[in-house]
């Protein structure tokens, strides 16, 4: 029970199994640890290869979180010790990042249903998992947020990707302000496609086990179609009936992009400064997130949801990952996490100190590779498996 993740498999009533997977660190709000991402990679290939499993269930120890986040801790000791030095020397952020990065690709080109119960926090690196899940459940607990600007980083784990893709400009003003959605607007964002009463998660994995679920077909896989469909019924059976009022998000989307249309950042964060003062409590805590946040955090999230805003997710993750390594070296991460989790002061000196000094000059560092030319990207072959 000690295990950063633990794994089981159920046997349905036709003898097929499926894998259950559960973060296992309720203490840290289960933040995915290189341990628990190895973990997890290794289990999903077996799974995958496996021809009696026919599907995947994630899930998180404990209430209070699916994911909280990454290995702030870690990452945080790596910085420490490769101060001065390129984000390329660090060897721990390196192997982090490219091994998070795969595992959130995997999930996305998995050959089998994956469902995500996404209750409670679900943040950064929790987002990464849950995003490319075939199945994504959430619950009235559910709170999911990409607040990484409050600690120098940005929305990666493919955030530059699926921020683009929200309606209008939300993906953006949630990319700059770091701000929290509940149940209703995570299917407003197409974060999730499913929701059930958390008192009813143990009851739908029951319901899991008396599925006639598909099993391997003569090419070793399993009927994906059939599976799937088995799965969304299982789902829609035990999903509430009482209707969803609409969220902050898709209630303020309107006023969101009016303020959020512009190709200047330096407007769009005057606009959004101004509703510190908003009568909307969760407006006005949106603007004083941007405004404690790292302005170049604010500026390197900007210029990557604009540069990435037609790329491909395999593309996004490779950006992403060169961006991070940046951020390790040369940007707010290890003042950000030191404000917030090691002195826990909360009185982060931000360097840039103002969005004027992070200007686009400035920025272009976060996207000039740390390696040696002609040196493969580390996700270079991303995307040439196939599904």
């Amino acid at each position: 029970m000690n295990a950063p993740v633990l794994f089981e498999e159920k046997t349905a009533a036709n003898g097929t199994r499926f894998g259950i997977a559960t973060l296992n660190s309720p203490q840290t709000l289960n933040g995915l640890s290189l341990e628990m991402v190895d973990a997890l990679a290794a289990q999903l290939d077996a799974w995958a290869n496996d021809p009696g499993v026919v599907l995947v269930v994630l899930q998180g120890a404990g209430e209070k979180a699916f994911c909280a986040g990454g290995d702030l801790h870690g990452l945080y000791r790596s910085m420490r010790e490769n101060a001065g030095r390129p984000g390329s020397d660090n060897a721990y952020a390196r192997r982090f990042f490219e091994h998070e990065y795969r595992l959130d690709y995997r999930i996305h080109t998995y050959p089998k249903p994956v469902l995500c119960w996404g209750h409670g926090i679900v943040m950064g690196g929790g987002i990464g998992l849950m995003m490319g899940a075939s199945h994504r459940v959430v619950s009235e607990t559910s709170r999911l947020a990409m607040p990484e600007v409050t600690i120098g980083l940005f929305p990666d784990v493919g955030g530059s990707w699926l921020l683009n893709r929200m309606p209008g400009r939300t993906g953006l003003f949630l990319a700059l302000t770091g701000a929290n959605m509940n149940t209703s607007d995570a299917f407003f964002a197409g974060l999730a496609d499913f929701r059930l009463n958390h008192a009813d998660w143990p009851r739908l994995l029951e319901s899991l086990q008396e599925q006639p679920w598909a099993g391997a077909a003569d090419d070793g896989l399993a009927p994906r179609s059939i599976n799937d469909g088995l799965l969304r019924r299982a789902l829609a059976a035990l999903e509430p009936q009482t209707p969803l009022e609409p969220g902050p998000l898709r209630q303020h989307s309107f006023l969101i992009n009016s303020l959020c249309s512009g190709n200047r950042l330096d407007d769009i964060h005057e606009e959004l400064a101004a509703l510190k003062d908003h009568e909307d409590p969760w407006l006005a805590r949106a603007a004083a997130t941007m405004l404690a946040g790292s302005p170049g955090s604010v500026r390197l999230s900007f210029a990557l949801q604009q540069r990435m805003r037609a790329r491909s997710l395999e593309d996004v993750l490779r950006a992403e990952y060169i961006a991070a390594l940046a951020c390790t070296a040369h940007g707010d991460f290890a003042e950000g996490i030191r404000a917030l989790l090691i002195d826990k002061d909360k009185k982060p000196r931000w360097n840039p100190a103002t969005l004027q000094e992070a200007s686009e000059a400035w920025v272009e560092k976060f996207f000039e590779d740390p390696w040696p030319e002609g040196e493969p990207h580390p996700l270079a072959d991303l995307g040439q498996q196939g599904r």
